[in-house]
């Protein structure tokens, strides 16, 4: 197709198939919360301790229920908030060492979920797209020509939207611009917070089979946040469930849907709707709202709701323990062998 030939140069693949293009380690962010005149000040832990790795060329899908910190660390991925900790290497270089924001920026784009918000009414779609390029030193005429190319590939003809205002065009419409303006860059990864759920669902399907074409495309690789179960089970590889602002379980799609490990991610799958009036739900799969992330539980953060928490729960924080060779791991006593826990596994069937 002829957009290669306009886009920018994307920056080089450094350490091959093998080396991860994302690797988050220990990355915290707390925000400190105005306490009152005799009231000390407090600290909400929207993102503790969390680390993981994107391999290139798959999807990565985050879940959880609202405030569980997806959105948070999608911004510090982009570092669009300061993190207060961690490390965060893009295809092996760290940010500021030895890859620029700049740079970064150019490798890595994110898609919001509103979609009306993420684009300057006063720019015609076809200046939205052209803006980032120009930025980054295409000169206008290319720039403009590139745009054009990237409203053909996500289904919106030139010759009729390039001169449109985003208040003149359907949510679904101002989404597919929002991913046009992301692939301008020529990025490697992109992050879509959310990027569907404001979608009605035929739209919504569209947009998810656009997505696939251009993975397929530009060889891209995505981290997929949604608290839409079915849509992260179509479009990812893996799946990362966090729970208030901690990831408790990571694994291959399937193994999560067949086998869940922790007891948070089979109440979040219970809880689906389903087409089956055989397969309703009776009971609700959790009782009472998420705690206070402001002062979250000690030890395990989900041993308040969970029906099988004992007294090592609330003593002991698990951590994230590897199950299998498929790279699943989850952070629950109940699943780690010699835990502690009465229905944990013995260390011998770890080892047999």
């Amino acid at each position: 197709m002829g957009t290669r030939g306009h886009l920018l140069e994307p920056i080089v693949d450094r350490g091959g198939a093998a080396q991860p293009l994302l690797t988050v380690q220990g990355l915290t962010k707390h925000f400190p919360v105005r306490g009152g005149l005799f009231t000390q000040r407090k600290t909400v832990r929207a993102v503790d301790d969390v680390s993981f790795v994107v391999h290139k060329g798959e999807t990565v899908g985050i879940v959880g229920e609202s405030g569980c910190g997806k959105s948070t660390t999608a911004r510090l991925l982009m570092h669009l908030i300061d993190r207060d900790l961690g490390d965060i290497l893009y295809d092996g270089m760290a940010v500021g060492a030895d890859l620029s924001l700049r740079e970064l920026r150019r490798g890595m784009q994110m898609v919001f979920q509103d979609s009306y918000a993420s684009l300057n009414p006063r720019l015609t779609l076809e200046d939205s797209i052209a803006f980032g390029p120009k930025v980054h030193g295409l000169a206008d005429r290319p720039a403009r020509v590139l745009a054009r190319e990237l409203l053909d590939k996500v289904g919106l003809r030139p010759e009729v939207f390039a001169g449109r205002y985003p208040h003149e065009i359907s949510g679904g419409q101002r989404q597919r611009v929002n991913i046009a303006r992301a692939l301008a860059l020529s990025p490697r990864l992109v992050i879509l917070d959310e990027a569907v759920s404001a979608l009605d669902k035929s739209v919504e399907a569209q947009v998810l089979n656009l997505l696939a074409e251009l993975k397929r495309e530009f060889g891209l690789t995505y981290i997929f946040i949604s608290h839409d179960l079915d849509v992260v089970r179509y479009i990812s590889d893996r799946v990362l469930v966090m729970y208030l602002g901690e990831v408790v379980e990571l694994g291959p799609v399937e193994r999560l849907w067949e086998t869940p490990a922790h007891p948070y991610t089979r109440a979040l799958l219970a809880a689906m709707p389903s087409m089956d009036p055989d397969r309703r739900t009776e009971s609700a799969p959790l009782a009472g709202d998420p705690p206070n992330p402001i002062d979250p539980p000690a030890a395990c953060r989900f041993h308040t709701r969970c029906p099988f928490a004992e007294p090592i729960c609330g003593t002991v924080a698990p951590r994230l323990a590897t199950l299998g060779a498929d790279g699943h791991q989850v952070a629950c006593h109940l699943s780690t062998p010699g835990s502690g826990h009465s229905r944990a596994p013995s260390e011998l069937a770890r080892k047999g």
